[in-house]
């Protein structure tokens, strides 16, 4: 490490030593069913009616969902040393964050052991999946400071979120602010890092109106054998959002934009160490609450639309063409649900269209399309439409609640039936603040068009995979009281059939190896996972140096057929133990220290540049966040794996040592 580097950890720790603090006021106090499945900054009441979550298709307040779902609110991400979305979800117990270069430049997350394929993503509760590939779907559009929360429902989410929530979800909400007001941040780091964004909302009457832009770059952390740059970076975002709203009617609407280029260094092959990608992503959507007496009605209606070029040899087409890909998805949704004497009835009804335009994945088409800027065309494609059906009720009685539904699925693609996938969550609150809860839920996946269709370069797929699915049960406590304790426990089971993944066969020749697309093995997995979040400002009202204590744990289970000498990109790979711990601390002159660790242990063997067969080793990478907080201003410090640790999250991609960055925030007008 240089000169500098060390000089930052040293104040870093200094400032962890200092002594006598500020007094600050205490946390709200905490409702009881409230638990964080993040660790936190701060320990803060999530169970108020103000968050809605959505863990069925019937959008409710925290206190009453029956599932465990994970919140980290606009608060608690402020105060942690992260740049990115992928960065906040580092620190959920059960998530695995696949990065392959840091700032989000391309991320795999998969929840309780599954891939980056068998999660939904969403942005204001709306599928921003991309129906070519997983690797793409964090292009998200918004700032970080645009997010109000992240919600985190581990475990089949098909009743709430459709058939690309195998093994969960993760949902981005937006935030829209009380009044008007413009916010500015401008940050600078280690190997180039750069970054500044603004933002500003209006608000009059019944009206809302928030634009922000961002940018961001890197040189990279990383160079080629030939010297030139392949970790570089460059991001631009654009998001607007709208919302209007009256008594009976509420209608909000967001349009955004996310244009992203890096040097994608050995990501999908060890044999070239320059690669790169561009990807150019809109995302817009339509949704409306319209409420009548026991009646509601949410319609909803969104396009997407992706743009991508991979290069394998970066900046040249001599010897391998570059790939191009283009999709539109376009879906509307209409969900309704009535309330009665036994209940809460809900139905729904969603219609999506995928359509991808490629030059090497899919169907021939009829008539190619020529490709902007090139001389050539599209002449590959797939087109498929999904048509989901969803009932569903939901019922209280007392410390009871449940909710009980039904998906029914059916694609175009391969002349798929309809298909259903039931569901039950059951939950029963002991005290005011314990809660025990019970769920059985089923889901699907379906291949993406990459797993479908992608035969190049030790490449080859089969177009007639099968679509995943799972059965899973659930079974927990959560704990919460007023004193400023959260906690939790649970177990899991899943049992996943006709699993896709992409596999190697070690006995044949190298160089005769391919990856195959197959649907693998079935697989049978358990779980356990802890949480605790103690919030030592509100237990302990005099004590003002700790301000919150937080420590989560995950361990994972599989059961699945021997396959000696098969070598796994996905399925055979997932993290066995996981733990992230966090303290933060009030510190004098308004500073507040952030240190944040976590520690994980992978199953799994990747194939180094040496083409020999390695073992993913255990890791633990310690981060660190320094704050002055000013009425309209904030300076911050921080430094991600302080210890510089070299470790391997995907492949033979090695991940950043330490990396610094200092900022500061703005606060223009309110």
């Amino acid at each position: 490490m240089n000169t500098v580097n060390h000089r930052i950890i040293t104040l870093l720790a200094c400032a962890a030593l200092s002594a006598p603090c500020t007094q600050l006021k205490a946390s709200q106090p905490l409702e009881g069913g409230s638990v964080a499945v993040f660790p936190a900054s701060d320990s803060i009441s999530l169970l108020t009616d103000e968050i809605q979550v959505t863990a069925s298709r019937i959008r409710t307040p925290l206190p009453q969902a029956s599932r465990i779902i994970g919140i980290m609110t606009r608060e608690q991400i402020s105060a942690l040393p992260v740049q990115s979305v992928n960065d906040i979800l580092k620190y959920a117990a059960g998530v695995d964050v696949r990065q392959r270069g840091p700032i989000g430049a391309q991320t795999d997350v998969g929840v309780r052991g599954g891939n980056f394929e068998q999660v939904a993503i969403l942005l204001d509760g709306i599928n921003i999946c991309d129906p070519q590939t997983g690797h793409n779907s964090f292009d998200f559009p918004v700032d970080m400071s645009d997010i109000d929360h992240i919600e985190v429902l581990e475990g089949p989410a098909a009743r709430a979120y459709g058939s690309s929530s195998l093994m969960g979800a993760i949902n981005i909400v937006t935030r829209t602010d009380a009044r008007s007001n413009a916010r500015a941040h401008v940050e600078a780091g280690s190997w180039g890092y750069a970054a500044a964004g603004a933002s500003a909302s209006a608000v009059k009457g019944s009206w809302n109106n928030m634009l922000s832009v961002d940018y961001r770059r890197s040189d990279g952390y990383s160079r080629s054998k030939t010297g030139e740059l392949n970790s570089d970076f460059n991001a631009k975002k654009i998001f607007y959002k709208g919302a209007f709203a009256t008594q009976d009617l509420q209608v909000s609407w967001h349009a955004g934009a996310s244009l992203k280029d890096w040097g994608s260094n050995t990501f999908y092959s060890a044999k070239f160490d320059n690669q790169f990608e561009h990807t150019a992503k809109t995302f817009t959507a339509l949704q409306a609450e319209w409420a009548k007496g026991n009646l509601h009605l949410r319609p909803s209606a969104w396009w997407n639309h992706s743009q991508d070029r991979f290069e394998l040899i970066r900046g040249s087409e001599a010897s391998v063409p570059f790939n191009y890909h283009r999709s539109n998805v376009v879906g509307v949704a209409l969900n309704g649900w009535l309330d009665w004497k036994l209940g809460r009835t809900a139905l729904g009804a969603e219609f999506k269209n995928d359509d991808l335009v490629s030059g090497n994945l899919g169907e021939p088409l009829s008539t190619p399309i020529h490709i902007k800027g090139t001389s050539r065309d599209y002449t590959l494609g797939l087109n498929r439409t999904n048509v989901s059906l969803i009932l569903e009720h939901n019922i209280s009685l007392g410390a009871f609640s449940a909710s009980a539904g039904v998906v029914g699925v059916r694609n175009s693609w391969n002349g798929n039936e309809m298909r259903f996938y039931p569901g039950l969550d059951l939950s029963l609150r002991l005290s005011s603040a314990l809660k025990v809860y019970a769920t059985y839920n089923t889901s699907l996946r379906l291949p993406s068009v990459t797993e479908l269709y992608y035969s190049v370069g030790g490449y080859n797929a089969d177009k007639h995979l099968k679509p995943e699915e799972l059965r899973a049960v659930d079974l927990g406590l959560k704990y919460a009281n007023f004193r400023g304790v959260q906690a939790s426990a649970s177990l899991y089971y899943n049992h996943c059939s006709n699993m896709i993944d992409w596999i190697m066969d070690l006995t044949e020749a190298e160089s005769d190896r391919h990856w195959q697309s197959v649907n693998f093995t079935q697989i049978k997995s358990w779980g356990a996972q802890l949480t605790a979040n103690v919030s030592l400002e509100t237990l302990l009202p005099g004590h003002h140096l700790l301000k919150s204590v937080d420590l989560a744990y995950n361990y994972i289970s599989q059961e699945k057929v021997d396959a000696p000498n098969i070598q796994s990109r996905t399925t055979l790979e997932y993290l066995k133990h996981k733990a992230v711990c966090g303290l933060h601390l009030n510190l004098p002159l308004n500073l507040e220290l952030a240190l944040n660790g976590r520690w994980q242990e992978r199953t799994g063997t990747f194939t180094d540049f040496d083409g020999q067969v390695r073992d993913y080793e255990p890791y633990g990478v310690l981060d660190a966040r320094l704050e002055w907080k000013g009425s309209r201003c904030s300076l911050y410090l921080e430094g991600n794996n302080l210890t510089d640790r070299q470790y391997y999250d995907y492949g033979c991609v090695p991940q950043p040592g330490l990396w610094t960055i200092a900022g500061v925030r703005i606060q223009l007008a309110d």
